[in-house]
């Protein structure tokens, strides 16, 4: 059944007596909260939900080789938001189109890196292992590797892929097993599902 376009979302204001609680923002529980957040969330400002995601963000990181101004890393910063990663990281141009995010990136923490060398110092000094995303020649399917946990996920521009200055540097590229016609998938959609691929590995389910 499909539902209203005007239905409303989220919740209205909230009924008095208001919390006392710093974390709810005073203005949301005056004119209700239409963001889409989790229930649990609801009525609180950015910076609390901020600090109470970084209290348990994932050892993961996620990394995007943005050389064209890519329009899925909106998507791909969503789906971070989502798997709770560590950090998105844009490499190569700072812009990129943020409707995408859906405001995620509110909550999400975002670093630029200038170029892939950069990243890699980057990668180098945390302490993270580099691993790529891509259906090259070589690549391991995704379903039967292990991931490491403290790593980054690096994915390459829409299209083109991996660069091979990147691929030289990632201690394995993993690719996501398809059985359709087309040779590749979306970006965006690959991200969600390594993203995910990693959370099976390394969160209990319990925790969920």
């Amino acid at each position: 059944m499909e539902e209203s376009s005007d239905r409303e979302v989220g919740v209205g204001p909230y009924p008095p007596p208001w919390p006392d609680d710093p974390r709810f923002d005073p203005a949301l529980l005056a004119e209700g909260d239409r963001r889409n957040v989790a229930d649990h969330y609801r009525y609180w400002t950015v910076e609390a939900i901020t600090t109470d995601l970084d209290q348990h963000r994932h050892a993961f990181h996620v990394a995007v080789e943005n050389v064209e101004s890519d329009m899925n890393i909106g998507s791909i910063v969503r789906s971070a938001n989502a798997f709770l990663a560590s950090e998105v990281h844009i490499v190569g141009r700072r812009r990129w189109n943020r409707r995408g995010a859906m405001v995620t990136d509110r909550y999400q923490h975002v670093r630029h890196h200038e170029d892939v060398d950069t990243f890699l110092q980057w990668a180098g000094d945390a302490g993270v292992v580099v691993i790529g995303i891509d259906n090259v020649p070589g690549s391991v399917a995704i379903e039967e590797a292990v991931i490491p946990r403290n790593c980054v996920l690096l994915f390459g521009q829409e299209g083109a892929g991996l660069s091979a200055e990147a691929q030289a540097q990632c201690e394995s590229i993993l690719h996501i097993t398809q059985f359709g016609s087309t040779r590749s998938i979306n970006i965006g959609a690959a991200a969600a599902i390594a993203m995910h691929s990693w959370v099976r590995q390394h969160v209990p389910w319990s925790e969920q």
